[in-house]
């Protein structure tokens, strides 16, 4: 019975998913809106610097600030 209820599953999962895939609507990304100022393009270093950088810099600094100010008395 197991078996039957997994292939269920998978089949209302499998379903779903491609209910959802003919129904929506495509993301219409190269028409353009009345007053769209869409502005210039970023290079691979400012999207390097804005999408990894950034990320890394400020989980350094929150992972630093919770070990700097961690009240917990450690026993070594």
């Amino acid at each position: 019975m197991d078996k039957k209820n997994a292939m269920r599953a998978g089949a209302v999962a499998a379903g779903t998913t491609l209910m959802m895939l003919l129904m929506s609507s495509p993301a219409l990304a190269l028409t353009r809106d009345d007053g769209d100022d869409p502005g210039t393009g970023l290079s691979v270093l400012d999207t390097l610097g804005l999408f990894v950088l950034a990320p890394l810099v400020l989980f350094a600094v929150i992972a630093g600030l919770v070990m700097v100010l961690d009240k917990s008395k450690k026993q070594a």
